[in-house]
């Protein structure tokens, strides 16, 4: 049998970012508890999310493959999209279906942003950083972080 816990009390990931330098250090702040996980969710991953003051959830991107969705629990983060900027209250939520628009979540806020994100874990997923020099591709449940041009970091 698996125990329901307070998504509060859940352990958060013991490394807070798989990005490369100098990316790992842009993400500082950033705090996930893998709730799906918790339970042996294969199929959609599920995280309790939560950004510092002046944190951000990740580098501006988007999916090939991966649906993505957020649900605010706490805090007024701005969503920053391709179409624009979005300030987010609790209780509102965001999409971003596969091939969309790039997308990440900034807290320029004075206090703690907490929100749920869930994401599909579908095989062959790359993942791409308009702004940035950076790719990263899932091969077998695994993932690659390269330049652009394909070379490693």
């Amino acid at each position: 049998m698996i125990t329901p816990l307070a998504a509060k009390d859940a352990p958060a990931r013991t490394k807070p970012s798989n990005y490369p330098e100098p990316f790992y250090s842009i993400v500082a702040g950033r705090r996930k508890r893998p709730l799906g996980d918790l339970f042996g969710l294969t199929n959609f991953g599920v995280n309790l999310a939560s950004l510092t003051p002046g944190a951000v959830s990740s580098i501006h991107h988007h999916h090939s493959r991966q649906d993505e969705f957020i649900y605010i629990i706490e805090g007024t983060p701005t969503l920053i999209t391709d179409e624009g900027e979005f300030r987010l209250e609790p209780g509102m939520v965001a999409g971003f279906p596969a091939g969309g628009t790039a997308h990440h979540i900034e807290n320029r806020a004075d206090s703690v942003c907490v929100y749920l994100e869930i994401g599909d874990r579908t095989p062959g997923d790359d993942c791409t950083y308009p702004n940035d020099d950076l790719k990263v591709t899932s091969i077998d449940g695994s993932l690659i972080f390269t330049h652009k041009d394909g070379s490693p970091y």
